[in-house]
């Protein structure tokens, strides 16, 4: 079987493709066995390159965490046919413990994601619990659909559940561009929110604008928090969305009004914060963190795929031999959209 690997942590030369792995097995009654047509880079498989603290794997180390294709195989639990064409949702859970219990599967204590705690996905063949699959229409293609699970659920999560933006609000989203970012202006636009996009990049903030973002700033060129202050007359965003970290804190907060949400998922430039506890208290801020999603929500973002909703944009698409170039052109920080691995 040919996979894209590493066998040790650091550059992206270090990645590898294989051609000598094993087919994996169903182990499980459960079980499926997915041919992956495509399979979508994250942040998270640059990181898994260079090296994640706590983090350990067994080389050779199958990469990525999002992937479409067709059932190859299923246990006879699983309740799938040969053939059904579905997507993958990465995050995996034990379902025993009293958080899956309770529907709340990304807080369980053996959660994980595939390419980061389990082999990943691009490669020919998968395995995955049946519960972590879903079937979709054969009309969304394959690029299209291996780029969707990981960042629409996580932006779902993040906006509907754990921010809770409600129409005619105010949303800071930084980092437009990314696939959360495009995600979270995509929900936050169906929910009938006012965006305010950021980026470094004029060619980004310009394609932010094509898919409805209301407010461009550029990083670069103007104090983002001071600009915001004077457009809404010092009110402040109701919400900011941050999954950049120590690089836009500060802005964040200060872009942040009263009674404001911040809502975070990742910290690209820097784990590393400082937050006044007084302007805290003193303007009665949630700050809130998210991961991934549970399984009612993959099933709610599920619904909106197949209503031909939220579909991803695409930045580019690779072969699997040429998946270096895939990880240089995400390292680049230059791309629109998600990233995309033709496997088969």
């Amino acid at each position: 079987m040919q996979a894209l690997t590493i066998s040790s942590h650091g550059g992206l030369d270090r990645i590898e493709l294989r051609d000598d792995l094993p087919i994996p097995e169903l182990r499980k009654p459960d079980d499926v066995r997915i041919r992956v047509r495509a399979a979508a880079l994250n942040h998270l498989d640059l990181f898994m390159v260079g090296g994640l603290p706590g983090i350990s794997m067994t080389p050779p180390w199958i990469l990525g965490a999002d992937a479409c294709g067709v059932v190859d195989a299923a246990g006879p639990t699983a309740g799938f046919s040969v053939g059904d064409y579905v997507i993958v949702n990465p995050g995996l859970s034990d379902r025993t413990c009293d958080y899956c219990l309770e529907g709340e599967q990304p807080l369980c204590p053996r959660f994980g994601i595939l390419g980061e705690h389990f082999p990943g996905t691009m490669a020919e063949l998968v395995v995955v619990p049946a519960p972590n699959v879903r079937v979709i229409p054969e009309t969304i293609p394959p690029e299209q659909a291996a780029a969707f699970s990981l960042a629409t659920l996580t932006a779902w999560r993040m906006i509907v559940t754990r921010a809770g933006v409600q129409p005619g609000e105010n949303v800071l989203i930084w980092g437009i561009g990314g696939g959360v970012a495009l995600a979270a202006l995509e929900i936050c636009k169906n929910i009938g929110a006012r965006v305010w996009a950021v980026s470094g990049s004029n060619d980004k903030l310009r394609r932010a604008g094509e898919l409805g973002a209301d407010e461009l700033l550029n990083r670069n060129e103007v104090d983002v928090a001071k600009v915001i202050r004077q457009r809404t007359n010092k009110r402040g965003m109701d919400v900011v969305v941050d999954n950049v970290g120590q690089a836009t804190w500060a802005q964040s907060l200060l872009a942040l009004g009263k009674r404001g949400r911040l809502v975070t998922c990742g910290g690209t430039s820097g784990p590393l914060l400082e937050t006044d506890v007084r302007r805290l208290f003193w303007n009665q801020w949630s700050i809130l963190g998210s991961t991934m999603g549970n399984d009612a929500e993959y099933d709610a973002i599920v619904g909106e795929l197949r209503a031909g909703r939220l579909l991803p944009p695409v930045d580019s698409v690779h072969a699997l031999r040429d998946g270096r170039a895939a990880f240089e052109r995400l390292a680049s920080a230059q791309q629109f959209g998600k990233v995309v691995v033709r496997v088969s």
